[in-house]
């Protein structure tokens, strides 16, 4: 099912992933201390500007800010949009 949303400009759509449920030594983390994710999969990219063309793409794994992005909810999913320049790295 294609998503109705499509950014503009240099704007990025990202689904995050969930949040860790577990530590690396097996300890299981309540839900009042998770963290919120700092990673995500690329669903949309917009065009770019004329001074600004698009590094990242579909499908990519990114890294980016604690508090990156603007946060909504499109068909029941979870959403960040926010631009490349926000975008730390590709993973």
């Amino acid at each position: 099912m294609a998503l109705s949303i499509r950014p503009l400009a240099d704007r990025v759509l990202i689904e995050p992933l969930p949040a860790e449920t577990k530590t690396a030594s097996g300890l299981f983390i309540p839900d009042t201390a998770k963290e919120k994710p700092q990673r995500g999969t690329v669903v949309a990219v917009g065009n770019g500007t004329k001074d600004h063309e698009m590094t990242v793409k579909v499908g990519d794994t990114v890294l980016y800010g604690k508090y990156a992005g603007t946060e909504l909810k499109l068909e029941g999913t979870d959403y960040l949009i926010m631009r490349e320049d926000d975008i730390l790295a590709i993973v």
